[in-house]
């Protein structure tokens, strides 16, 4: 049990990582020029979806059985 555990903390937490990385990623390329993005929202969006990430990871990930 602590095994299957340890390996669904890896794998949500590496979906969750990619996860934020795309949205800054898109929240950032939404500016015209890099002075004009509004980094709290970029850092907001980014780690509501990390979270977001990590919850729906709940009901289950193909990754790990």
């Amino acid at each position: 049990m602590k095994t299957d555990f340890k390996k669904w903390i890896k794998a949500a937490g590496v979906r969750a990582v990619k996860t934020v990385a795309q949205t800054a990623v898109a929240t950032v390329g939404t500016s015209a020029v890099i002075s004009a993005v509004d980094w709290k929202f970029v850092v907001s969006a980014s780690v509501l979806a990390g979270l977001l990430s990590l919850l729906t990871s709940i009901a289950g990930l193909p990754e790990v059985e």
